[in-house]
């Protein structure tokens, strides 16, 4: 398809760069690329076809080598998605691009009722924001942090295990309905005599099980018994990481090193209350990024309140939500725990302060807050060893 072109103003920022915009779809790439030597324009390109996007960027910027007769540079950016981030590392390996990954909820729109929405479109949108975010506009776009191979990886045994024990809960109920259509109340899927228990058993209604039932619950028990061996050894590589990590500094070791992060899980799990499921959740999950400050962190787990002020109208509504919605599930689930684990640290004093022996709505309110000051604490706790207030270790 040949390229459209559209003008644009020049800026200073323009006269050594070639800024490169892809929008990534399955279909295919549509790629914008704004030269110091000419406009905005568009190329499509097969899907994750790398090679030509290498050819194309190649091609682009000996033109605009030739043009200024000078070395021009490539910035290039696309929106973060289910496709990871291979694509930015292999820029920077493969062709040593700076590529800048954001996120697409932080792009400019307009705010028309109906707008014109294409890849085209899109395209050009992030050339635009791309352009601006170099000459120094932070506010056009969030960059989306890059993690390195090994810090993503990490990632990998907390989530499977979430998986599997998602599976694990479908597959009892699955055995549970077929075992309660014939009247059969008293039988844990999960117990370890259940096939003995199951092989003599008998409908409700005083006839022997009946067969298709019988095989289908024999396979679905046969692939639960599989999960469940499966999250056992997740979980024995789980703690086994905590269990080393008892062994080492978290300051001495090295930043983002997996030692250093077996030894922030083995600090959090120092704390009365907090096991290695949420050590290991907000080691590899959260506190892998540097944070600046406890607004920084809680904004970005999505927990600090968004307000709307406008003249006379002040209004709050309610927290942002940003961040991974079951990052945050865990940590109202871990600050319920804190209560009961520690009620007599000042987090769980201040929560009883607020609530007065409230019920309902104010307590699932509070309960939200308490898990943003409990998020901090555990943070501050884990950088520099400072534990929380009245806090027991266990």
């Amino acid at each position: 398809m040949p390229a459209t072109n559209e003008a644009a103003a020049p800026a200073c920022a323009e006269h050594n760069t070639l800024y490169v915009a892809i929008e990534i779809s399955r279909k295919s790439w549509v790629v914008g690329i704004k030269s110091p030597a000419s406009e905005i324009g568009l190329h499509s390109l097969g899907p994750a076809d790398k090679e030509g996007l290498r050819d194309l960027i190649d091609s682009q910027r000996a033109k605009a080598e030739r043009a200024l007769d000078r070395e021009v540079r490539v910035l290039c950016c696309y929106e973060a998605g289910y496709e990871g981030f291979w694509l930015a590392r292999w820029l920077e390996q493969e062709m040593s691009i700076e590529t800048v990954v954001l996120d697409p909820a932080s792009l400019l729109v307009n705010r028309k009722a109906k707008q014109r929405k294409t890849d085209r479109i899109d395209a050009k949108k992030m050339v635009r924001a791309l352009l601006a975010h170099d000459r120094g506009d932070a506010a056009v776009l969030s960059q989306v942090r890059v993690p390195s191979v090994e810090e993503e990886d990490r990632k990998r045994l907390l989530r499977e295990r979430k998986r599997l024990v998602k599976e694990q809960t479908s597959l009892t109920n699955s055995i549970k309905g077929l075992l309660k259509l014939h009247g059969i109340f008293d039988l844990n899927p999960r117990a370890k005599d259940f096939e003995e228990t199951f092989a003599d058993v008998m409908t409700a209604y005083g006839s022997p099980f009946p067969p298709r039932a019988r095989q289908e619950i024999e396979r679905l028990k046969e692939r639960l018994s599989l999960v469940q061996r499966q999250i056992a050894e997740v979980e024995a590589e789980r703690d086994e990481v905590a269990r080393s990590g008892a062994k080492l500094s978290v300051t001495d070791a090295l930043d983002g090193s997996i030692e250093q992060a077996a030894a922030k899980i083995a600090t959090l799990t120092q704390l009365k209350g907090i096991g290695e499921n949420d050590a290991t959740l907000l080691t590899h999950e959260v506190f892998y990024r540097c944070f600046r400050n406890r607004r920084e962190l809680a904004s970005w787990v999505g927990l600090t309140p968004i307000p709307w002020a406008s003249g006379d109208t002040e209004r709050d509504q309610g927290i942002g939500r940003d961040g991974p919605a079951w990052i945050r599930a865990n940590l109202i689930q871990m600050a319920w725990r804190w209560l009961h684990h520690q009620p007599d640290s000042a987090l769980s004093n201040w929560f009883e302060r607020r609530t007065a022996g409230a019920r309902g709505r104010i307590r699932r309110v509070m309960i939200v807050a308490l898990a943003r000051k409990l998020l901090v604490a555990l943070w501050r706790f884990c950088e520099t060893g400072l534990v929380p207030t009245g806090a027991r270790l266990a």
